[in-house]
């Protein structure tokens, strides 16, 4: 005699059927690609600063969010410096190029992060971060785009005057943040330094969860950025804005997915040194109009130095230190 089988229960079991034919498979897990672009700086300062923000991220980039040498483009100013490891120069070629190859290397639902830092001009569509050779628009970047429809995309503009780069990229599975709120806030901007930092540490986690959403460290970022400018008795010349908080929300990296490993105690040593390190750049940029040009730019260097130094040690340990 057949045993009938409940509705409940087959309802039951239908529903781990679907659960187990929807979930993402690990051969399609997904995956972080990163595109980061240092522009032209002017003058040695803010080369430092820069190529410090960078290397920064390209850091948790390797050893946190565990993207692949294949699937991670540093482009600078200098390929030659030894702490990027650099993987061209940062004209419109050659990132054109890169957007080519991580159009290759993505998978429907993986994040492609790109971080451009530098000085910006121009206005709406012709905004511009200025570039060894003919500089790249936001035109250009929203033809770059079009072909990462499937994945969800965060592009970062830290330049200054980056506030039209909005409008002219932002759309459906797409986070624009930008350093200022129009292409008519062109002063050098504070904000790299504390998004990066929020981003890479726990620093920016508000509700305490583990991770860092590009949501939590724009925060962060913006609340440092209006302390610093208070810190130092100034009126407020750059407000970063952001596309799609909704999204921003629910983009974080690396530790969502369980990926990373705890700091072993010297690395989290390490690591809140060079925040504080970063905080003391923060700080000085503050203090630039009221220094000496030479003394800032000797101070600025000895900071920027150490912090290379922590981000070195932390490399050192293998894996940013996990143990």
């Amino acid at each position: 005699m057949s045993r009938r089988v409940s509705p409940l229960r087959r309802l039951a079991f239908v529903a781990t059927l679907v659960s187990a034919l929807l979930a993402p498979s690990a051969a399609h897990a997904q995956r972080v690609h990163v595109l980061a672009v240092s522009g032209l700086s002017g003058e040695p300062a803010y080369k430092l600063l820069f190529e410090s923000s960078l290397a920064t991220l390209v850091d948790s980039a390797r050893a946190r969010w565990h993207v692949s040498d294949s699937s991670l483009f540093v482009l600078t100013e200098d390929p030659a410096t030894p702490r990027l490891h650099a993987t061209g120069r940062s004209t419109k070629e050659e990132i054109g190029k890169a957007f080519v190859a991580l159009s290759r290397r993505v998978s429907p639902g993986d994040i492609v992060f790109v971080f451009l830092i530098g000085h910006g001009s121009g206005e709406g569509a012709d905004s511009r971060v200025s570039l060894p050779g003919p500089d790249a628009t936001a035109a250009d970047f929203s033809t770059w785009l079009a072909g990462f429809a499937r994945e969800t995309v965060v592009l970062v503009n830290a330049a200054s005057g980056s506030g039209d780069f909005i409008a002219a990229l932002a759309g459906p599975k797409r986070v624009i943040v930008t350093a200022t709120r129009t292409a008519l806030e062109r002063n050098e901007t504070q904000f790299a330094t504390p998004f990066v930092r929020g981003l890479t540490s726990g620093e920016a986690d508000a509700d305490k969860d583990g991770k860092v959403s590009v949501l939590e460290a724009f925060a962060y970022a913006k609340k440092e950025v209006a302390r610093v400018y208070d810190t130092d008795n100034r009126m407020l010349t750059e407000h970063a804005s952001l596309s799609d908080s909704a999204l921003a929300r629910s983009v974080s990296f690396g530790e969502q997915r369980g990926q990373t490993a705890p700091l072993n105690p010297r690395a989290a040593a390490l690591v809140a040194a060079r925040s504080e390190l970063e905080a003391k750049v923060a700080a000085l940029r503050g203090k630039k109009d009221s220094m000496p040009p030479a003394a800032y730019e000797a101070e600025l260097e000895r900071l920027l130095v150490q912090v290379a130094e922590k981000s070195q040690a932390i490399r050192a340990l293998g894996s940013g230190g996990a143990q």
